[in-house]
């Protein structure tokens, strides 16, 4: 029975390679133990935690007698029916000779936990596959936040123990051939899926190891799409479309989580399926549809350090690839000094993001990113250089009740003096709270006709002049 996955006998147990997985047992927390509980609920929450302890029991228990009797080099040429039909099949049979009694949804519970614990990532694959989940925030094995539309809130998913946590950990990055360990503390990945993946482990992490996964959204927002979210209006739809198609270089700054990386895919839809784009990324998220596309990601050092591919290096190369326009993920770092003279020498289109809270510090964030790229430059020279280069910033915000908006698209119109002129074309204008503090507000033109008019015009996007008229509030 089960012989096309087990182990033979001669396979000593010894040679398994995967620890035995440890759950949880749910322990007090401060918060449940400020507010008194009516005695009459004491008991079905009693009767609850010991449910979850015996079924915690049961699947460890369960793990180690799979990991004695599965052929661990033949699961990874298992498909997933037969790797689950495995698995439960060797626990009913475990189950049935230890006389223990499962309702049919524990087993279907039980079962698909094991799966996970076998071939995933345990306790965060739940929160993988729950689409409304858009950050996994773990703050040590007892902690595990959400977000979920814009807001952060507490799981009832833990880890065993420290020991648990490193386990999956180390499952995700050996899986793309990096370490972590008190001598490398910290890692960078990407999982299977697409999904951005952080984590650093004690004696830096002080309580425990912190991870942070960005979940890979597979379904690409549009602009319509945005512009139904409320994200920004139709007119400025239609004032961005003319700047992409008319090939302005343009900024989407913001902060973390302000939806910089969802916007520059929207933006990108509006690129011609003729031209030729190449992408830089730290870890590859842009999803861009046109035919022409070719797709770079840097590499850090390996554990001897060396083998690091940096942006720049990316960048450097690009250029000699003929691109008609290069979108970078994000500009960090010494790139800046490459990307700027990108734009400024033929390859206008491009795009990339920054972490800004504005337009004005946007700029102020280019011209510390050159300064400590230790590059010798005068800051008029630096100014000059990125208002020759950058056309437009579009500042993407993430507000306080959680909703993301384009609060402003700012063009860059030149220098007067030593200082970059600049003027707002449009901005999102708040006008109060409602009771369950949701934002009041609405995007609005400030009246400024676009600098780049002309040039629209020119290339047959001939925009009316309404959609830079102001919209009073409501």
């Amino acid at each position: 029975m089960f012989s096309k996955y087990k182990k033979t006998d001669t396979a000593p147990a010894a040679q398994a390679v995967v620890t035995p997985i440890e759950v949880a047992k749910p322990e007090a927390t401060a918060a449940s133990m400020r507010r008194a509980a009516p005695a009459a609920s004491a008991a079905p929450v009693d009767k609850e935690v010991k449910r979850k302890q015996r079924m915690g029991e049961i699947k460890l228990d369960l793990h180690r007698v799979l990991l004695d009797n599965l052929n661990l080099a033949a699961l990874e040429h298992a498909s997933e029916s037969d790797l689950r039909a495995e698995i439960n099949a060797i626990s009913s049979e475990h189950l049935n000779e230890n006389s223990i009694v499962l309702g049919r949804e524990d087993r279907m519970i039980l079962n698909s936990e094991l799966y996970d614990e076998v071939t995933g990532l345990g306790p965060l694959e739940t929160l993988l596959k729950d689409e409304t989940v858009n950050d996994i925030l773990v703050n040590g094995p007892q902690q595990i936040f959400v977000e979920r539309s814009g807001k952060l809130e507490l799981t009832d998913v833990t880890f065993k123990d420290e020991r648990h946590l490193l386990r999956i950990i180390d499952k995700i990055v050996s899986a793309v051939g990096r370490r972590v360990d008190e001598s490398n503390p910290y890692v960078d990945a990407r999982l299977k899926d697409g999904s951005r993946f952080n984590a650093m482990v004690p004696p830096v992490a002080v309580d425990g190891s912190l991870v942070s996964i960005r979940k890979f959204k597979k379904d690409k927002l549009g602009i319509d799409d945005l512009v139904q979210f409320g994200a920004f209006t139709e007119e400025m739809a239609a004032y961005l479309q003319a700047a992409v198609a008319t090939r302005l270089n343009i900024i989407v700054s913001g902060g973390t989580g302000s939806g910089k990386t969802t916007t520059l895919n929207a933006l990108s839809s509006f690129i011609d399926n003729a031209e030729r784009i190449l992408t830089i990324e730290d870890t590859a998220e842009l999803q861009l549809q046109q035919t022409h596309v070719g797709r770079m990601e840097s590499r850090p050092p390996n554990v001897e350090g060396k083998g690091e591919v940096s942006p720049r290096d990316c960048l450097k190369n690009a250029l000699r690839m003929r691109p008609d326009r290069i979108i970078v993920g994000e500009t960090r770092g010494e790139e800046v000094i490459d990307m700027l003279q990108a734009m400024n020498t033929g390859h206008d289109g491009s795009m990339t993001t920054i972490h800004a809270n504005s337009a004005r510090d946007g700029v102020s964030r280019l011209e510390n990113m050159i300064a400590m790229a230790g590059i010798e430059m005068p800051l008029k020279a630096v100014r000059s250089q990125i208002s020759s280069a950058v056309n437009l910033i579009v500042q993407a915000s993430r507000l306080q009740d959680g909703s993301r908006r384009m609060t402003s698209i700012t063009e860059i119109t030149g220098m007067e003096g030593d200082v970059i002129s600049m003027q707002e074309i449009f901005r999102y204008q708040r006008v109060g709270l409602t009771p369950d503090n949701k934002i009041i507000g609405h995007f609005t033109a400030t009246g400024v006709r676009s600098h780049y008019a002309e040039r629209f015009r020119m290339w047959g996007y001939d925009l009316p002049s309404s959609i830079y008229e102001p919209i009073a509030a409501e």
